[in-house]
């Protein structure tokens, strides 16, 4: 059984970045994917953070979305989780995190969120 790596990548869409995560986000690389969220932030223009590949998520990780979150706020900025998996989506719910993070469908939506 192959287990699918930890990735991160940060893509310039038409007017957004769009942060790509893979794997299971935690403690061994969470500050690699908090240097991404707050890199993608410098840019002036919204931000997601897609989720779809991401099979687990820690406090961590989950510390790295918020402070991207509140960075963006601090700033004025748009910030929002894309393409959310089920087990991200659990922990945001668990931590009624849910209700803070505008989560959207696709990465096409971004703009208009």
């Amino acid at each position: 059984m192959s287990v699918s790596p930890n990735g991160v990548a940060a893509e310039r869409g038409d007017g957004y970045v769009l942060v790509r995560l893979s794997g299971e986000v935690d403690l061994s690389w969470s500050q690699e994917v908090r240097r991404a969220v707050l890199d993608a932030l410098a840019a002036g223009t919204p931000v997601g953070v897609e989720l779809s590949a991401v099979s687990y998520i820690d406090s961590s990780g989950i510390a790295a979305l918020v402070e991207g979150f509140q960075q963006a706020r601090q700033n004025g900025g748009r910030f929002a989780l894309v393409a959310v998996s089920d087990a991200v989506r659990a922990v945001l719910e668990l931590a009624r995190l849910d209700r803070v993070f505008v989560i959207l469908p696709s990465a096409d939506a971004l703009l208009a969120a």
